[in-house]
């Protein structure tokens, strides 16, 4: 099967390119993501219905017989053959999706109060998507390539998390815009190593993007966990993974990325984080750990400023008055921002540093290479603190993989293996160091990265040496070029 997945991937996207309501890899898998939902849903509610069945039990679909993908998209006879009288073609089809059934599921979103439910999860979803295909035989394609697809076992289901999780790498590697929703899965996988969750803890994102962290802090619980309980797995479904996103796309994404990875009712909310006064948080809304890589150089106006204590316009700083503040006591975070954060000396930031080192224990500060994020341009460093006691040591790391990264070049986990090793220890090595409570700068709260163990090579050369080295490569330069007049 898997070679015929691939395939259809690729042929969903050919199909796209040619379509002129859509330009980018961000529109494709836009679009790819709400026709392979409704073929998804269609499956599982078959599958429900199955064991009902078998059960003696009666199923209750979720949506309205029109709307099922059984009726619409491509519906079949009673032996199975597809039903051509039936079936929507070019303008038609184009006309049903866009003025019927898009406003049905969106509707779906008010008839359910509990946002939890897979009614309320659909009508969230298409509440924040457009069909933007314009060419219905396009769309009818797309379709028929779709319907081939199945879901139903565990290897299906597996390969198509690979495939998804492949399309949202491919979005991040299209540009600045793509790379803002996709962090290197090697990082993530790091960054939750050492955060270490256990079953029973809650997860949060309050900045989730696609949804990387929190598929991946999923996969990490399950293969932690030995034989979890029926009340352990119910806890990991619907207690342990929550997130937020402002961004229509990257909303839509991180549900379906998480339900084709077997979270069933992804706790995802489409909302502006920072809207919300910190001071207001209370105990109950606390977690254990929030892990997040919050957009960069964004600002916001007045009124969601004044949500915060420490003023400032910048997004990054508004979220990290956040993560602290969304932090139990005991809990623990570990948190992507620029490396300009840790020396910056504008008011605000000094001040959040203040508030960083003396309610949390800053205890690693991961040095990030440049290359990290495609097309973001920007140094960045990963922040590990636990809330509850003040900073005493800071252990500095500074990744270097010993190779230029780009698209065909990026992180592999291999590439922290040693800092995995020895963050535990915290060992000084030629491009680790620590420093010591006493020599935090109690002024500024200046963290730069200031490596005292690399030993800089110093050039002893004479001005004569140089100048004679020079001139030799000077020589070599002209015979050369003589060589090649002489060639023509």
């Amino acid at each position: 099967m898997s070679v015929s997945l691939s395939q259809s991937f690729k042929q969903i996207d050919d199909v796209l390119r040619r379509d002129d309501g859509l330009a980018t890899a961000l529109d494709y898998i836009e679009q790819t993501s709400w026709v392979l939902f409704l073929k998804y849903f269609a499956e599982t509610e078959a599958i429900d219905a199955e064991r009902a069945e078998l059960a003696g039990k009666k199923h209750s679909f979720i949506l309205d017989e029109k709307f099922r993908w059984s009726n619409w998209a491509l519906p079949r006879t009673v032996s199975g053959e597809v039903d051509h009288d039936k079936k929507l073609l070019g303008d038609d089809l184009i006309d049903f999706v866009n003025q019927e059934l898009f406003p049905y599921l969106k509707s779906l979103r008010d008839s359910s109060d509990d946002q939890l439910s897979m009614m309320y999860k659909v009508g969230e979803i298409f509440g924040d998507i457009t069909n933007r295909v314009r060419d219905g035989y396009n769309l009818r394609e797309i379709i028929e390539i779709v319907d081939e697809l199945s879901f139903r076992s565990a290897d299906e289901q597996h390969e198509m998390s690979e495939l998804y999780e492949g399309h949202i790498q491919q979005m991040g590697n299209a540009g600045r815009n793509g790379g803002e929703y996709y962090t290197p899965r090697s990082l993530i996988k790091a960054m939750i190593a050492v955060l270490d969750p256990k079953v029973g803890e809650t997860i949060y994102d309050p900045a989730c993007g696609s949804g990387g962290f929190l598929v991946e802090a999923y996969k990490y619980l399950l293969e932690k966990t030995d034989n979890p309980s029926t009340e352990d797995m119910e806890f990991l479904q619907t207690k342990t993974l929550m997130g937020k996103e402002k961004k229509g796309l990257p909303f839509i994404i991180a549900n379906m990325h998480m339900i084709f990875n077997g979270i069933k009712s992804p706790n995802i909310v489409r909302t502006n984080t920072l809207s919300k006064n910190i001071m207001e948080i209370q105990e109950k809304d606390r977690v254990d750990i929030v892990i997040a890589n919050p957009p960069f150089g964004g600002k916001e106006n007045e009124s969601v400023q004044m949500n915060f204590p420490i003023k400032t316009s910048a997004s990054e700083n508004m979220f990290m008055q956040y993560f602290i503040k969304n932090l139990k006591q005991g809990g623990r975070a570990a948190i992507i921002i620029k490396n300009t954060f840790l020396t910056n000396d504008d008011n605000a930031t000094k001040a959040l540093r203040q508030e960083l080192l003396t309610e949390c224990n800053l205890h690693t500060i991961l040095d990030m290479p440049k290359g990290t994020f495609l097309g973001a341009g920007v140094k960045t460093v990963v922040l590990f603190f636990n809330k509850g006691e003040a900073t005493k040591d800071i252990w500095y790391y500074q990744l270097e993989p010993g190779r230029n990264l780009g698209k065909t070049n990026p992180l592999h986990i291999n590439d922290f293996k040693e800092f995995l090793d020895i963050h535990t220890e915290k060992k000084e090595l030629e491009n680790s160091w620590t420093i010591k409570h006493e020599d935090l700068d109690q002024e500024n709260y200046d963290l730069a990265l200031q490596n005292p163990n690399k030993v800089e090579e110093v050039d002893n050369r004479t001005p004569q040496e140089i100048i004679a080295e020079i001139e030799q490569l000077d020589m070599k330069a002209s015979e050369a070029l003589k060589a090649i007049k002489e060639l023509l």
